[in-house]
């Protein structure tokens, strides 16, 4: 049977426990503050292609800073930034389904069943996409605590 003090120090330590894997898997990849190297998250979904924001259309959220191409999309974002916002923090999904972190070019994306991934460059997009639903199930299992 349990010592009945570590039964309760396991039950106080739960929420510190979680609240800080939430923690962890809030954690946005970001140069230099700017999320996806300045590029409008929502321009992947609308356009179909990268499109460079602007600093002075911004917004902050989960510590990093996001640009947008207009207002229209910085709005769509901000109703909804578990849509635009790209899948494991924005790290290389590659490298998150191989249970490492690897920074990303945004020019290396994918867009699956409605969510945006980024790679690290051409060759890990190319091995990402071989095998999109296993990848994906892989960087699933890896994330967030790929990021201890």
């Amino acid at each position: 049977m349990p010592d009945r003090r570590a039964v309760l120090f396991a039950l106080a330590a739960a929420p510190a426990l979680a609240a800080g894997a939430a923690r962890a898997a809030s954690r946005v990849h970001a140069v230099s503050g700017i999320a996806i190297g300045g590029v409008d998250p929502v321009g992947y979904f609308r356009e179909g292609r990268v499109v460079q924001g602007a600093p002075e259309i911004a917004v902050m959220w989960r510590d990093a800073i996001w640009h947008f191409a207009s207002a229209e999309t910085r709005m769509a974002f901000e109703n909804d930034p578990r849509r635009f916002a790209p899948a494991y923090g924005g790290y290389c999904a590659y490298a998150v389904s191989e249970n490492y972190l690897a920074p990303i070019d945004p020019s290396a994306w994918t867009l699956h069943e409605g969510r945006l991934y980024l790679n690290a460059g051409r060759r890990a997009q190319r091995l990402f996409r071989a095998d999109l639903p296993g990848r994906i199930a892989a960087a699933e299992r890896n994330w967030p605590g790929v990021l201890r």
